[in-house]
């Protein structure tokens, strides 16, 4: 992959020390901390974002910036027809129906005029696609790193600081109340007093250890996610007596890259959403490609090596997109992380499956689509609800040899519609809160893209709002 992505303090309002005392103290520097920040700055408090790296972005800046949103400016410009009311059909299918419905709700509540918010402090969006999981096209893309920069700026406007460097070990109580934590920066310890803690750490895509421990199935999966992802802030809940919920739903993405390679930006990419089929070593698929790409993940998991090829041809190729990741096949095809052949027979001698059984696959695929016929996986439409199934028949051919990744784990703390974390009994933990990857219950156990980016911003603006109403209690 390419090197740790993340955003310098260049220009940004950073302190070179730690603060004593802070009204609203974050954790995490990815999009959840950033919306956190901002609204209890807004909301008038002294509020300061700790980043244990030296950089700012955590998973935010290796996602491919698509936030699920509807009833938008470009919504009505592309002419898409969707709602609230498809939007929570198509979380609580995706999530099995085991999401926790008001975490649901308060997304679809929230979500218009959080993109509002957004786009009063400088976000701007492009095309909308469409993606795994959903009914209409709803995905938002962005460049994260601009909107992470424009959210801190106007949270220094406010008087707010980031401190990098700054790896917080426990969460200080008084036996009753969350007081503040303990920090370790350049070789020391010290105590940050706090009227409320925002817990935005992510999660813990990063520890191979706590994986094993949660999601054996993971195995075999690849690794990425911001660097930071060790799940530290869910260890530090832990300690405190919270809530779990979501684990046993870890999954990996569809698409890396099957090895490191410095044309992989984390992202993966996903042909199978643009008319590809997905096979496996042997040339044979395996799966209805058009479904959400976590379960495309566990599907590719099971199979022989737990590598599989996603075939494809111009046709596909002529939709390659540069502004989304996951569709810029053409910039993988530049890096020569794609196999070319002119004819299926040729891409089947480079790939290596077993004699005949690409080309019988391809030529069965295509005849189906042609003649209308059943997809024998249950394939009807290229992604989710959207498109229509299109044959591969038009030269070049192409093909990735593609892994599973963990980019995010998606499980975590117990909260309420205020982001206050909850003990194992479904009470508060006084004075904590938590936002974006490290919060359980929203997603259930599916993913729709989007909601990842979507989340961190709506959360973790509720939990900066929620926490700047904590009375102070600190001597200033």
């Amino acid at each position: 992959m390419r090197e740790e992505p993340g955003i310098p303090p260049t220009g940004l309002p950073v302190d070179e020390e730690l603060p004593e005392r802070v009204g609203v103290l974050v954790l995490g520097g990815g999009l959840a901390g950033a919306a956190a920040l901002l609204a209890a700055a807004e909301a008038g408090r002294y509020a300061v974002l700790l980043e244990k790296t030296a950089s700012f972005g955590g998973s935010t800046v290796r996602s491919a910036g698509l936030s699920a949103f509807v009833g938008t400016d470009e919504q009505a410009e592309q002419g898409i027809a969707d709602s609230v009311e498809l939007l929570r059909k198509d979380l609580l299918e995706t999530g099995g129906h085991v999401n926790d419905e008001a975490l649901v709700d308060l997304y679809c509540d929230e979500q218009l005029d959080t993109y509002r918010w957004l786009k009063g402090h400088g976000v701007r969006y492009g095309h909308i696609h469409a993606a795994s999981g959903q009914s209409a096209p709803r995905s938002h893309p962005t460049d994260t790193t601009a909107m992470l920069r424009a959210l801190f700026t106007a949270a220094g406007r406010l008087g707010a600081r980031l401190v990098l460097g700054a790896d917080v070990k426990r969460i200080r109580t008084d036996g009753n109340r969350v007081i503040g934590v303990l920090v370790e920066r350049d070789g020391e310890s010290r105590e940050v007093l706090a009227d409320a803690v925002v817990l935005a750490t992510g999660g813990f895509s990063r520890d191979r250890q706590m994986l094993e421990r949660f999601a054996p199935q993971m195995a075999q999966a690849l690794l990425a996610g911001g660097e930071g992802n060790h799940g530290d802030g869910l260890r530090m809940a832990m300690k405190l007596g919270a809530g779990l919920r979501d684990l046993p739903h870890i999954k990996g993405t569809y698409g890396i890259y099957h090895e490191a390679h410095h044309g992989e930006d984390g992202t993966g990419i996903l042909a199978v959403y643009k008319g590809a089929i997905a096979v496996n070593r042997s040339g044979r698929r395996f799966v209805d490609e058009s479904i959400p790409y976590k379960a495309l993940g566990d599907a590719s998991l099971a199979q022989p090596t737990a590598r599989t090829w996603q075939v494809f041809d111009a046709t596909v190729m002529a939709a390659s997109n540069d502004e989304v990741p996951i569709y810029d096949f053409a910039g993988r095809q530049r890096a020569g992380m794609l196999e070319v052949a002119q004819t299926i027979e040729e891409l089947a001698a480079t790939l290596g499956t077993d004699p005949g059984v690409l080309e019988d696959t391809v030529a069965d695929y295509n005849a189906r689509v042609v003649g209308g016929e059943p997809d024998p996986w249950g394939r009807v439409h290229l992604v989710g609800g959207v498109g229509e199934r299109i044959p591969i028949d038009t030269p070049p051919f192409y093909a990735q040899l593609s892994g599973t990744v963990v980019l995010a784990t998606y499980c975590g703390v117990t909260v309420d519609t205020s982001m206050r974390v909850l003990d194992v009994f479904g009470d508060p933990i006084p004075r904590l809160y938590a936002a974006g990857e490290l919060v359980g219950g929203f997603h259930g156990a599916g993913y729709m893209t989007g909601t990842s980016i979507g989340k961190s911003a709506i959360f973790g603006r509720v939990a900066g709002r929620a926490a700047a109403t904590e009375e102070s209690d600190l001597e200033w």
